[in-house]
């Protein structure tokens, strides 16, 4: 029996990428940072589990230092890495598509930093089609704070709110109750056809729930975006009889190519208890990828150092279970599409290394080269589950 399980912790960089000065990222570290703050508090990171996995390990091959508070240098019992991007972005799809398989190659549109960010054409166009009053934002922005800044005006005029990131991305956020979470799928589905020609990735769906300035982002988020240019290895998976189990937003980021099942879960550990039930219940073929969204979208984004560090914990924590309901000929990796460092200025990605650490029922503990591309993943989970190789990448194990 031979099952595969993609644990992503999104966002979740080693360091920095030799190219990363082309992204303004030169000295980026998402993991080593959050750990050099946790140490600076008195209070250094413990996270037995994915210490002994190679975490630490994986982290000084990619940025040549130790982090601080992790003392094991030996006796590892995964097999642990790290990865750099081939991709010419350090956003979600290209994160994700190419630990699948599929690098990007091109050039995403991008909206610019100016305000209004979205040109007229686009938004006149959008209002037309679908008697929206007006908009809010118009900006690069975090999430969680547009919301909160603009959210009383949203609900007192109907206008939405709507603004864009580092990301190839066009994101609308709209109150469920007050606009309406179907009326909000329908402004975004046309502006997805809007924005093609701007050649986005992806439009949001950001709806949200609360009141009097006090609000928060609900679960019911939806990607629009672009299908990845080829075949991925879910394609491969479920193609061969396998069933490709999605969980978070893995369904939305690959356009539902290769999807066989989706699954929701309102935070990470509502996810973790999904990817539980979901390990009891997969057969064989099966692949299983999950997106720990929280990292990225409430902690790294925002730049909440504390919040990510406790995230860390709080996964560390539950992945004895999570290993202990393994069953033999299972391969996992624990991994991340690129870095979102919570100590970093701004509020965009960080072009930094990924953490490539494998596990399973009697897989061998080493270390493994850092690899040029993050499709090394796929090629490796591919070769596990014997269906059609990767058009990119060269298994590891």
């Amino acid at each position: 029996m031979s099952r595969a399980f993609i644990l992503l912790l999104d966002s979740f960089g080693l360091g920095a990428t030799p190219d990363a000065g082309k992204f303004g990222d030169t000295g980026a570290n998402t993991f080593g940072h959050i750990a050099a703050w946790a140490a600076g508090q008195g209070k250094p990171m413990s996270l037995p589990n994915l210490e002994r996995l190679g975490l630490a390990a994986a982290a000084r091959q990619a940025s040549g230092e130790w982090a601080e508070g992790f003392a094991l240098r030996e006796g590892f019992t995964g097999a642990y890495g790290a990865a750099r991007e081939r991709s010419t972005g350090k956003d979600t799809q290209s994160g994700h598509w190419e630990i699948a398989g599929v690098p990007v190659e091109f050039d995403w549109g991008y909206f610019p930093r100016e305000v209004p960010s979205f040109p007229a054409e686009l938004t006149d166009r959008l209002q037309e089609l679908t008697g929206i009053p007006g908009y809010l934002g118009n900006c690069h922005a975090s999430g969680t704070e547009i919301i909160n800044r603009f959210g009383d005006q949203h609900v007192a005029e109907g206008k939405i709110i709507v603004y864009t990131s580092g990301d190839s991305v066009m994101q609308i956020a709209a109150h469920e109750e007050h606009f309406g979470l179907e009326r909000l799928y329908a402004v975004c589905e046309a502006a997805f056809e809007l924005v093609k020609p701007y050649n986005i990735g992806r439009v949001i769906a950001r709806p949200f729930l609360g009141e009097n300035g006090n609000y928060r982002r609900t679960s019911n988020r939806h990607d629009y975006a672009v299908p990845p240019p080829s075949p991925t290895l879910l394609d491969h998976v479920k193609d061969a009889g396998g069933e490709v189990i999605g969980l978070g937003k893995i369904s939305d980021i690959f356009a539902t190519r290769g999807i066989s099942r989706v699954v929701k879960g309102a935070d990470n550990m509502a996810l973790f208890d999904a990817l539980l039930k979901v390990g009891g219940e997969a057969g064989d073929g099966s692949l299983t990828f999950v997106n720990f969204v929280d990292f990225d979208q409430s902690f790294g984004h925002r730049r909440d150092i504390a919040g990510y560090s406790n995230a860390l914990h709080e996964l560390d924590a539950r992945l004895p279970e999570f290993i202990a309901a393994m069953k033999d000929g299972d391969l996992a990796v624990i991994t991340a599409d690129h870095g979102c460092d919570p100590s970093w200025p701004g509020s965009d990605h960080t072009r930094e290394h990924i953490p490539m650490i494998f596990f399973g029922p009697g897989l061998k503990a080493q270390q493994l080269p850092i690899s040029e591309t993050f499709s090394d993943i796929g090629a490796t989970l591919a070769k596990h589950l014997g269906v059609q190789p990767t058009l990119n990448g060269t298994s590891l194990l």
